[in-house]
């Protein structure tokens, strides 16, 4: 059944809360995420009501709170008190990151009304004629710093991402998907039995780097530019405790971001982001392991997203299997800086 008349008449409610002289004009449904959420983009007509803002954006948080992995896993060792939407918003505005204004929620409805952050996503803004790609990542890696740093100074039990650590068990739990579908999608023939010791070395690697506070899904389509420039933050319900460079990989290499983010400029990102950790004093590893740290994210990234992206278009979510060649260059490019340790999955990946 068709419930949006419910939420379109939660939104009007909750806008004539928050601002009494204005009102609902009309709302369009908008493309949505992988998840069961929806989102609809609301016209507010103001009224002469200044605090009002043009537009928001009404959510339907969807009937799961919970990612399937934390369930799967059992990662939580208790129920949840609140969406995780709302816990994480909060922890993330008081320190003081980039995230949409909430302007009303209603937990037992499903229903949040929050700021329209705009419709230039990080992709859309390095796509326009004369824009510096390396500019704009930087901008992002400058708010990653601002999570990873003071987030990280600051999490407690009271956040939920506290909670939830992207463990050894976690990463390996991820490449299900390459192992059933994706390895024989990108190499026909080949068995997957001679490489799983080298995935469970990968994840068990991956298992051993500090974590911090972790955005998760920190990508280009998740991150919008406004005027100045400035960067906003979106979809940030999943974080949890990561190795840092996990977000580097998915900002840098998710996709087809090779696209736009060349070799060059991933390293000028890396430099950029470990300077920004040296001069916050919290460098916890040196740079050799940095870097054999953030090869190991990508290559794991890569791997799953193989599997992913193959997983989507069998089940009729198309437009994805396009992305594939970029992901599995990703991995090839990983692997030729650690062929000793994965030498069967250079033999199945590698040209």
């Amino acid at each position: 059944m068709d419930d949006s008349g419910a939420f379109q008449a939660w939104a009007a409610q909750a806008i004539a809360r928050r601002w009494p002289r204005a009102r609902l004009d009309h709302i369009a449904a908008l493309r949505g995420d992988l998840s069961t959420r929806r989102f609809w983009r609301v016209a507010i007509a103001t009224r002469g009501e200044p605090a009002a803002p043009p537009t928001a954006i009404l959510v339907d948080l969807g009937p799961d709170d919970l990612p399937r992995y934390v369930r799967v896993l059992n990662l939580l060792s208790a129920p949840i008190s609140e969406p995780p939407w709302l816990n994480l918003h909060r922890f993330l505005e008081s320190i003081g990151s980039p995230v949409p204004a909430l302007y009303d929620a209603d937990p037992s409805r499903r229903a949040m009304l929050v700021e329209d952050v705009g419709e230039t996503s990080l992709l859309d803004a390095v796509g326009r004629p004369g824009a510096d790609a390396a500019d704009f990542f930087r901008l992002a890696s400058t708010e990653l710093l601002r999570i990873h740093v003071d987030g990280t100074a600051r999490v407690d039990a009271r956040c939920i991402a506290h909670e939830i650590a992207y463990s050894g068990r976690l990463f390996e739990w991820e490449l299900k998907e390459f192992a059933e579908i994706g390895l024989a999608a990108v190499a026909p023939g080949a068995g997957y039995s001679p490489i799983a010791p080298e995935v469970a070395t990968l994840a068990a690697r991956l298992d051993r780097f500090p974590r911090v506070l972790s955005h998760r899904d920190y990508h280009r389509e998740n991150l919008f530019i406004q005027e100045g420039p400035r960067i906003r933050i979106i979809d940030f319900q999943d974080a949890l405790m990561a190795p840092a460079a996990q977000d580097l990989a998915v900002l840098l290499t998710t996709r087809d971001t090779d696209e736009v983010v060349t070799p060059a400029i991933e390293r000028r990102i890396l430099d950029f982001y470990c300077a920004g950790l040296a001069r916050r004093g919290v460098v916890s590893l040196d740079p050799a392991e940095f870097m054999t740290s953030y090869r190991l994210c990508v290559l794991q990234h890569a791997l799953k997203m193989i599997g992913r992206f193959e997983m989507f278009e069998r089940n009729g979510k198309t437009g994805y299997r396009r992305f594939i060649p970029h992901v599995l260059g990703q991995a090839r490019r990983m692997l030729a800086h650690m062929r000793p340790d994965f030498p069967k999955l250079c033999d199945a990946l590698m040209p």
